[in-house]
């Protein structure tokens, strides 16, 4: 016994010494996590590929690596390290896989030789030289062609026409650029007369061969034409696909005249044909009738259907995604989530074809589901996390999915469907449900631990959740995160943090760009509202937004603010600073002119002026939704909320923030804010980035950023 208590009290003191001997979150550790990319399964079950970031930040670089893990469990190993790798995919035989990779100049694709039984590569070369550059390969299910993706000049025919014109373009001592129509710059880019093509290569010709890679003039172009197949993508899904039988190719275009106001993706299918000399086949628009949003096909393996994600309404590109079913037969659509209140993200077939599942966003989590083609409505299979990247297994019992917290980045999990549950440990449980006579459980366990070690280093506080009162008596949701070492009895400065979108939110996820972790982790609170505009509470509260800026959302921020202050007594509230980006940098600006409660104010790459930055931006739907119109056919609208109209009230202390290759919200919105604040000689700064877009993505940018706005924030809050 007392051997037993010696043991007991030593387990408990390591883990007193353990909790002590955290530290707080530094920039430092979130730059040294390994960035988790989507899980790709083998064909034959045993492996998962995915691409891992590695961050060096004196060298100011982000170099992705391919790395394994088994499915059975046991160690991830990096089996591409020499030269950057990302986006790998498994050939059907599953003895190969592409990867993408600049090692020899521009982004190209790669192959590797796979050995499965030790799970090495044995071999790689690379399969493409363009000019153009080559990226997004996906390998055709009958294993007889590759596909990928290059930004080409669409009157070019090949690639000697191609090369000539980005070699004109490169020696000229002209750089000025000629536009005949909107949609000029998208984003952070010209677009410089280039449009994005989708390629096909025949296997036969590249790999194999006595000279390994595809001679020229073997890709040949699907989607020619002065259209992008796939449009500009942030991320996600893929936007096009092969058939089962290799024969046909679906993708993601937008045909329409004027884009810049114009979301109407459309589907296309055209034939695989790889004949030298073979005349292009026409591609044939199987959603025409829709003229919203229809993207990321998905043939369904046997072949009878194409899953896809579509909108409803023309032009509002935060109209609710359903997942739709065409009939590859009849032509018949059908929507399979009418009656479900909830955006569907990406999304994985059963290999029967019987089911589709897929993760959408509910509450600040989100969480996967199961869909029965044979009808009922989805069922929720995992608990409240952030998971995403959904892959279902060639044995139909087992998935691969993301998942991520706000205490930890992404990490890759295998899910097991329809365990007994004997089979089934409380911790690695979903939940269960009775089928039949029996009960049919959901498991789940980590296979990657890619920073458990640093996070076990690291003191943060969990995400905790409350419920208000907001505008019109509807409930809004808020969080809150406490900075380590917390201590009740004392009083702590607030940084109330304002999302963008606005339809987005906030929630049980990571961030590099915001971290609500490591805004606390120097001795704050962090409070974030998830106001109406937000994602994940139904389509209606999204909706409350549109026509109403500063209106709902502004009293939802309020009233959560004062909430918290009432429930929280640890909130110093003569010590808070609102800090937004994007739509948040707006609501940021809205608050310099309607309220003086904070005693500082962050706003990155906010809208100040209405009616100039629906003239600087590139995507206009966007504006002309929100607002109702243009400025000259409703321009009370945008009076009514532009922020720089409310000047004569600011007094707040005010960080402006803007990347000059920001096109969504032109770098003259912070321009003309900071401006403002000088001449009113309210105490400001500008941080300007001549080299990032809308977020500040370059590791020695993104330390310059933090630095800057916590300063800032320190300076009005703890002096």
């Amino acid at each position: 016994m007392r051997r037993l208590l010696v043991c007991i009290f030593t387990f408990l003191l390591s883990a007193s010494c353990l909790a002590q001997n955290k530290h707080p979150f530094t920039f430092e550790d979130m730059m040294a996590l390994k960035r988790v990319g989507e899980p790709v399964p083998s064909p034959d079950g045993k492996w998962v590929l995915f691409s891992a970031v590695d961050v060096n930040l004196d060298a100011n670089t982000k170099t992705p690596h391919v790395w394994i893990v088994p499915l059975a469990g046991g160690e991830s190993r990096e089996i591409i390290s020499d030269q950057d790798a990302d986006r790998p995919r498994w050939a059907p035989d599953g003895k190969r896989f592409l990867f993408v990779s600049s090692k020899e100049g521009g982004s190209q694709v790669w192959i590797a030789d796979f050995d499965s039984s030790a799970g090495t590569v044995t071999g790689r070369h690379k399969l493409t030289s363009i000019a153009t550059g080559a990226d997004g390969p996906i390998w055709s299910p009958d294993g007889k062609n590759i596909a990928f993706t290059s930004r080409v000049y669409p009157e070019c025919a090949d690639e000697a026409c191609n090369k000539k014109k980005m070699d004109d373009v490169a020696n000229s001592k002209v750089k000025a650029l000629i536009f005949t129509r909107l949609l000029y710059r998208h984003w952070n880019a010209f677009q410089a007369g280039k449009r994005s093509h989708i390629f096909v290569i025949p296997v036969d010709a590249c790999v194999g061969t006595a000279a390994p890679g595809c001679p020229a003039g073997a890709a040949r172009d699907l989607t020619p034409g002065d259209y992008d197949a796939p449009p500009f993508n942030l991320g996600g899904q893929e936007l096009y696909a092969f058939s089962p039988d290799g024969q046909e190719i679906c993708y993601t275009s937008n045909h329409d005249k004027v884009e810049a106001i114009s979301t109407n993706n459309d589907l296309w299918i055209v034939p695989v044909n790889v004949r030298t000399g073979a005349s292009p086949v026409q591609a044939k628009n199987i959603t025409a009738d829709n003229k919203a949003a229809d993207e990321t096909p998905l043939y369904s393996p046997d072949g009878k259907y194409i899953a896809y994600r579509a909108q409803q309404r023309p032009g509002y590109e935060s109209d609710r995604f359903r997942l739709m079913l065409y009939d590859r037969k009849t032509g018949e659509k059908k929507n399979l989530t009418e009656d479900f209140d909830a955006w569907v993200g990406t999304f994985s077939w059963s290999p029967d074809s019987s089911a589709l599942y897929f993760a959408c966003e509910v509450r600040g989590s989100s969480v996967i589901n199961r869909l029965s083609l044979s009808g009922g409505r989805p069922v929720i299979l995992t608990g409240a996390a952030y998971d995403d990247d959904v892959s279902m297994l060639p044995d139909g019992k087992r998935i691969v999915f993301t998942r991520m917290s706000l205490k930890a980045p992404t990490e890759i999990f295998l899910a097991r469907i329809g365990e007994s549950s004997a089979e089934v440990t409380p911790a690695k449980q979903w939940g269960c449900s009775k089928v039949g006579s029996g009960e049919v459980c959901e498991s789940y366990e980590a296979l990657t631990h890619m920073n458990d070690v640093l996070l076990s280093t690291i003191a943060m506080s969990p995400l905790e959740r409350f419920i208000f009162a907001g505008a019109n008596n509807d409930k809004v949701q808020g969080f809150l995160v406490k900075p380590p070492n917390f201590d009740p009895n004392k009083k702590y400065p607030l940084k109330f943090l304002i999302h963008g979108g606005p339809q987005g939110a906030w929630g049980d996820d990571w961030s590099y760009r915001w971290n609500p972790e490591l805004f606390a982790a120097n001795g704050y609170v962090v409070v974030m509202i998830n106001f109406h505009g937000s994602t994940g509470y139904g389509q209606k509260f999204i909706d409350a937004i549109n026509g109403d800026w500063g209106g709902a959302p502004f009293e939802d921020l309020m009233k959560g603010l004062e909430y918290a202050e009432e429930h929280y007594p640890f909130i110093d509230k003569n010590r808070e600073c609102a800090l937004g980006a994007s739509y948040g940098g707006y609501m940021t600006n809205w608050i310099l002119g309607h309220t003086n409660r904070f005693k500082c104010i962050v706003s990155h790459d906010g809208m100040f002026n209405t009616e100039s930055a629906w003239g600087t931006t590139e995507e206009l739907w966007f504006n002309e939704w929100e607002f109702k119109g243009m400025p000259y056919t409703n321009r009370p609208l945008y009076e009514k909320w532009s922020p720089h109209l409310s000047a004569t009230n600011f007094k707040t202390p005010t960080l402006v923030v803007h990347g000059q290759l920001d096109y969504r919200l032109d770098v003259s919105e912070g321009y003309q804010l900071f401006t403002t604040l000088q001449r009113l000689n309210i105490p400001s700064k500008m941080l300007y980035f001549p080299d990032e877009g809308h977020w500040v993505l370059k590791p020695q940018n993104s330390r310059l950023w933090y630095q800057t706005v916590n300063d800032w924030v320190d300076q009005w809050l703890k002096k």
